[in-house]
């Protein structure tokens, strides 16, 4: 990746990520929402007296963190002809990850015995750009959660939930669900595929080393919400669906600023 890209998608992912877990000022302030059974989306609510602040960060987040994932995407899969050796392992033009002094696919034998000098790539890694491309997802499909809020939080207000039973609240509640669906299904996509693409090209970095452990977290925080869901639309209670939310979108804050400092830290050893 060139050097400009990778400095300015690590700042927007970096900021982008400080943003997305502007949620956690409500250990500092009173919501009146109880974080352990309450959606984080609630918060944002258009009945809640915080929400236009935290939807106004939810639409910072999204941008962020859609500037970032486009950002990095411009950077992958360039055909750059002759690929050269890196210092340290990088996102290289061509969306590799390439070792410490020597080019992408170094030490693997010569086809036909033979050394074939240099090699030219003009293919994308297709780890990296389907996680680019999902990550720039997970961006637009937040901002869209930012501008279709709900109207009342239902799991803190029975009658709010009785009303979003019986169909009486607005289209919004819907579209909600949707782009909310949108946004974890694009993140878990953006965690695998480039946690992949970064284990695959050089193990090295930290995005390689602590991203696995991530995902799997997130994946059984993920498993959590959705079950307590489940059992929420059944009128079991919540299941501390609440709890269960926050620590699926804080890991993927965490996720991004691994990703960012990876960026940073391949780009200060080249």
């Amino acid at each position: 990746m060139p050097g400009k890209v990778t400095r300015a998608s690590a700042a927007l992912l970096a900021l982008g990520a400080l943003a997305y877990t502007a949620w956690v000022l409500e250990v500092l302030v009173h919501t009146g929402l109880d974080p352990v059974r309450t959606y984080v989306s609630e918060l944002a609510a258009e009945d809640q007296p915080l929400g236009a602040f935290f939807r106004a960060t939810d639409l910072v987040a999204g941008v962020l963190i859609l500037a970032g994932a486009v950002t990095g995407l411009l950077g992958t899969g360039r055909p750059t002809g002759t690929e050269r050796p890196t210092r340290t392992g990088r996102l290289t033009g061509t969306g590799r990850l390439t070792g410490p002094g020597r080019p992408a696919g170094a030490g693997r034998p010569p086809e036909g015995g033979r050394s074939s000098g240099p090699r030219r790539s003009t293919s994308r890694e297709p780890w990296a750009l389907a996680g680019w491309i999902a990550l720039a997802a997970f961006g637009a499909a937040t901002v869209a959660d930012s501008r279709l809020p709900l109207s009342c939080a239902a799991t803190a207000d029975p009658a709010c939930a009785a009303r979003e039973s019986a169909g009486l609240v607005p289209a919004t509640h819907t579209a909600h669900a949707v782009s909310s669906g949108l946004a974890m299904t694009a993140a878990l996509v953006a965690l695998v595929a480039l946690t992949v693409a970064a284990r695959r090209f050089d193990g090295r970095w930290p995005l390689a080393r602590t991203g696995p452990a991530l995902v799997a977290v997130e994946l059984a925080a993920t498993v959590w919400t959705l079950g307590a869901l489940a059992a929420f639309e059944a009128g079991n209670g919540t299941w501390a669906l609440g709890a269960g939310q926050r620590l699926q979108v804080l890991l993927v804050a965490v996720w991004l600023a691994v990703l960012a400092y990876s960026l940073a830290v391949s780009q200060e050893e080249r």
